[in-house]
């Protein structure tokens, strides 16, 4: 199958064009003049379809490098599958996603890969990774990470937060950065302070300050700069790279942008909740509401600037990225586990759906650039997680990952409108969006456009990735 997407914008990180598009089979075979001609043959003839941008800006796809499907937590699960969540992610624009296989204390490394292989194989509408949380770092940890490469693996995941579940020690955070040292894996950091954080929650239940609010209380911005900046120090001594998730305090990101100005292989990531929603305004919503926003780390106060922040640590690369640590719980039967107690809440929020174009909001308000918001959304991942060339890119030889998006088109955000996440609420619902995900193709195949959706489960692929591109 061939397909010319012509008379659009191609955006890619490093600038756009008028040009067409053709591919051919799974692959991108060539970008083009408009109207270009093949050996002296009018392309759009020679084609089996056309797909139609004009007016539209013709981009790659989406990367999400932070998901969490089927994760088990606080006695319940994630309720997006690998299924209902790689197609809530295509409908969104996004292509790609790198999800976490779950390891704990005494459970080996290689049965845990083995599991979300089981849990994923024949069931994802897009293409999959996978990073490899070690939340058990022992001799046996430590020597199978030797290992994780050649699997396509090439990032870890430790907790500084979870004690009980995942927390690591500053002893084993050690270990495990010197193995990364040792094997060019990209150490991956939730850097919470969480014995403190605790302790925190312990009071303030016991003071009966029990409402989601007070999950963003006890999860104190100074618990996140604290552990940001131990990780920092931890990767330095052991020349470890390091990669911090989820960054939501200003603080964190100063204690990233100063390990970079030092030259330090550092790098952070946000997400849209950090950007868009607030500890004021959400969390402190009336009643049980605040549940529907309680994750971790936790959202920031709107009138301390952490919101702004995250914009301008984007806007001057203190911050490399956007995921969503898309980790969705329903209201009814799991969010409400946390009643009268904000510690029994699952933590996470849903947005693979809509990471996309709630970046492109940004684009409209001039928060970022166009090409920026094709860099944190598709390229920097792909770069970040050893995908690059393949993914993040319209080049020849690229995979077709494309979408194709109308900055004239209008996305409302709800459930029941263009929600198609497994979940009974939206923690986006009223949100207004000047732009519209119009064509989704996914290495050539086309899984979203006028008509629907397409896709269908195991349309999606294992990626094996390579070791990071973006390290000094």
């Amino acid at each position: 199958m061939k397909t010319l997407i012509s008379g659009g914008t191609v955006v890619n990180a490093t600038g756009r064009s008028r040009a067409d598009v053709l591919v051919d089979g799974e692959t991108v075979a060539a970008v083009l003049a408009p109207g270009s001609t093949l050996l002296g043959f009018d392309v759009s003839a020679h084609v089996d379809r056309v797909v139609d941008a004009t007016g539209k800006y013709v981009i790659p796809g989406g990367i999400d490098a932070h998901t969490h499907m089927e994760l088990p937590f606080g006695g319940t699960s994630a309720s997006d599958t690998f299924e209902t969540g790689t197609r809530a992610a295509a409908w969104g624009g996004t292509t790609t996603i790198v999800d976490f296989a779950v390891q704990r204390a005494g459970e080996r490394v290689q049965d845990a890969l083995e599991a979300w292989h089981a849990k994923a194989a024949g069931q994802c509408a897009v293409d999959y990774g996978f990073h490899q949380i070690v939340g058990g770092v022992d001799a046996a940890s430590l020597q199978a990470m030797e290992g994780l490469l050649d699997e396509g693996v090439s990032s870890f995941k430790l907790f500084m937060a979870y004690p009980g579940v995942f927390l690591s020690d500053d002893g084993q955070i050690l270990r495990a950065m010197q193995k990364a040292a040792e094997t060019g894996l990209l150490t991956m950091m939730h850097a919470e302070n969480g014995p403190a954080i605790d302790v925190l929650a312990q009071q303030l239940v016991e003071a009966g300050r029990t409402d989601p609010y007070f999950h963003g209380v006890a999860r104190a911005w100074q618990m996140e700069e604290e552990a940001t900046h131990r990780a920092i120090m931890l990767a330095d001594l052991t020349g470890a790279p390091l990669y911090v998730v989820h960054v939501s305090a200003k603080q964190a990101v100063e204690q990233l942008a100063a390990a970079r100005d030092r030259g330090q292989n550092v790098f952070g990531e946000t997400c849209p909740q950090y950007l868009y929603l607030s500890l004021e305004e959400h969390l402190g919503a009336p009643g049980f509401e605040g549940a529907k926003y309680v994750c971790s780390t936790p959202l920031r106060s709107r009138a301390e600037g952490h919101q702004d922040h995250m914009w301008r640590g984007l806007r001057t690369n203190d911050l490399q990225m956007v995921s969503t640590d898309h980790c969705p719980f329903c209201m009814k039967g799991q969010k409400d586990l946390g009643l009268g107690d904000f510690t029994k809440i699952p933590n996470g929020i849903g947005s693979v759906e809509h990471r996309m174009d709630l970046m492109y909001q940004g684009v409209v308000t001039g928060e970022i650039s166009l090409e920026r918001w094709v860099e944190i959304t598709s390229t920097t991942p792909a770069r970040m997680f050893g995908m690059y060339g393949t993914k993040g890119v319209l080049v020849p030889g690229a995979d077709a990952d494309v979408v194709v998006y109308d900055p004239a088109g209008h996305t409302s955000i709800g459930y029941g409108r263009t929600h198609h996440m497994n979940m009974d609420h939206s923690a986006w619902e009223g949100f207004e969006i000047d732009g519209h995900v119009d064509v989704v193709m996914s290495r050539g195949k086309v899984l979203v456009d006028q008509g629907g959706y397409h896709g269908r489960p195991g349309d999606g692929r294992f990626v094996r990735r390579g070791l990071s591109q973006y390290l000094v």
